[in-house]
């Protein structure tokens, strides 16, 4: 708690939900145009991956309940990968001047998923201790999380999290609260984040929550080829809000949590360089 927030929910990690700012009608067309014309070249091609799966030595020494959460969250990122991996049905949502651009598509069930595409200042390994193993600080950085807190490990690469969102100016769908199990893989240079709603009973839904669920989501950092220390982040945002909301509501304001989740996630990126440069020039 996301080609797919956090969610992290990342789970992998997902931000919740802000203003609704309008784009420029224009701007987009053009940028709708020229993406459309990139794909049809085959520049946007998503990275080859083949199914991940768990082996015995792996899961020999996990109890019963570890073996659940670890084959559910392989089970949830080959999933979702499969969604990200399909080029049917994607249509053009938003493209912003930043170079967010934002992808939606109707799964079976009338489910729409969005999934975000764009480039980071960061390599994949940097995202990826900020997204994954320093998750329970994500609250620092955006504020749509009120607080994520880890209540299981499994391994070094899977987990089990409870998410609260943040009631914040502007969030259309309310206060929720999350329950994922999050997993990570490395593929050469590639890193895969991949999460899904699960189950705990020593964490039942809340009172006072509504308890959303995520997933299949995954999010995919790969380096760029020209500039390695940069990534090509591709987020697969999948969430069902559950409680009483009208979907047209919900299918609008789920594209613009993933634009507002990058802009924080960019503002800790800033924060983060411009303390390493400070730290370089002590040195």
């Amino acid at each position: 708690m996301l080609r797919a927030v956090l969610k992290l929910c990342c789970g992998i990690t997902y931000p919740h939900l802000r203003s609704m700012a309008g784009l420029q009608r224009a701007a987009l067309a053009a940028f709708g145009q020229e993406i459309t014309h990139s794909q049809s070249r085959g520049q946007m091609a998503l990275p080859a991956w083949s199914p991940l799966r768990w082996t015995e030595s792996e899961t020999a020494a996990l109890a019963d309940e570890d073996v659940f959460y670890l084959k559910q969250g392989v089970a949830a990122l080959n999933e979702a990968l499969k969604i990200v991996e399909s080029e049917d049905g994607w249509k053009l949502e938003t493209a912003e001047k930043n170079g967010d651009v934002i992808y939606s598509k109707v799964l079976t069930g009338n489910r729409k998923v969005f999934r975000l595409e764009t480039e980071l200042n960061a390599s994949p390994e940097e995202l990826h201790d900020i997204l994954f193993f320093r998750v329970e600080e994500m609250h620092e950085w955006n504020p749509s999380i009120r607080r994520i807190k880890v209540l299981k490990h499994v391994g070094r690469n899977t987990m089990v999290t409870h998410e609260v969102s943040s009631e914040t100016t502007g969030n259309l769908i309310g206060q929720r609260d999350f329950l994922s199990v999050r997993h990570s893989s490395k593929r050469e240079s590639r890193v895969y984040l991949g999460g899904a709603a699960t189950r705990l009973e020593s964490l039942p839904p809340q009172p006072g929550f509504v308890r959303a669920e995520d997933g299949p989501t995954c999010i995919i950092l790969q380096p760029l080829q020209d500039r390695p220390d940069h990534s090509r982040f591709i987020w697969l945002l999948n969430m069902d809000v559950k409680g009483w909301l009208p979907q047209s509501l919900v299918n609008k304001a789920l594209p613009r949590a993933q634009a507002d989740f990058t802009k924080h996630l960019r503002r800790r990126l800033a924060a983060q360089n411009s303390e390493n440069t400070v730290l370089g020039r002590c040195g």
